[in-house]
């Protein structure tokens, strides 16, 4: 009969001298008890934080022989600082500046359609804004628009953006946008209802954003065709808390909100 060893302590945990590697940011290690590999984006309170190539995050604790790196059991230590490693990415994408300051606000602005859309664009984009200077405000819809734009008076310093929900050919908001866009004012939109819609399903949790009857109010309807209570306030809110980054946000949404950025920061 063949004799198994009473220890069962994995190979790589064993009892043998291994060096401790700093958790640098951008470290990329290997957790053996789960082959999740990823490089280092967090390091706190005992914890590391990895984000492997398809941008998902991990946490795991810093044991001793907790790690492999280059196939080698390593012991992960905080860095020699002891200050908590910062993200290197913005979730926009963007590379982080540390100890930015934000930029005095620009004359120019981004308009967007309501206040989930400006609580999205913060929550993605904000780090970037203050950088740049730029200011999101809302409107409650688009009605009007065009005498907003004249009010504002768009210009070479003051260039004027606009985030607008359903903007297809041949509707409404599609001809209100024609209107008010020229040289120094842009409107740009994504083909969604709302801008809940504009959220991958997978992120949010959900196999598909529900089709809601003509007539009847979009997000009351997602929220009954999903069980969720038909509260939409704490719908958005549990949507927009499973946003970490712009990998939870549909190209057609993504692409628009860049475009509004480099349009209002442009300089002539």
């Amino acid at each position: 009969m063949r004799q198994y060893s009473p220890d069962l302590t994995p190979p790589w945990k064993k009892s043998r001298p291994v060096p401790e590697v700093p958790a640098d940011p951008g470290l990329v290690v290997e957790e053996p008890g789960t082959g999740f590999c990823g490089a280092v984006i967090g390091c706190e309170a005992g914890t590391v934080t990895l984000e492997d190539r398809f941008g998902k995050h991990r946490v795991f604790p810093m044991e001793p022989r907790g790690f492999l790196l280059e196939g080698r059991v390593v012991t992960l230590v905080r860095p020699a600082s002891g200050a908590p490693v910062r993200p290197t990415r913005t979730a926009s994408g963007s590379v982080a500046v540390a100890d930015a300051r934000a930029r005095v606000a620009r004359a120019g602005r981004i308009y967007v359609e309501g206040r989930h859309d400006a609580e999205l664009v913060e929550r993605v984009w904000g780090d970037d804004l203050r950088i740049e200077g730029v200011v999101v405000e809302y409107l409650e819809g688009i009605d009007d628009l065009p005498s907003v734009v004249r009010e504002f008076g768009p210009g070479p310093d003051a260039r004027l953006g606009v985030l607008v929900d359903h903007l297809v050919p041949g509707t409404k908001e599609w001809r209100i946008a024609q209107e008010v866009t020229g040289e120094h004012a842009l409107v740009v939109g994504h083909p969604y209802i709302d801008v809940w819609e504009a959220m991958k399903p997978a992120s949010v949790g959900i196999a598909a954003w529900p089709r809601v009857p003509h007539g009847q109010d979009w997000k009351t309807g997602v929220c009954r065709a999903l069980g969720w209570p038909e509260n939409t306030g704490a719908a958005w809110q549990h949507i927009l808390s499973r946003v970490r980054s712009y990998k939870d946000l549909e190209p057609e949404l993504l692409g628009r909100v860049e475009e509004l950025i480099d349009f209002v920061t442009v300089t002539e």
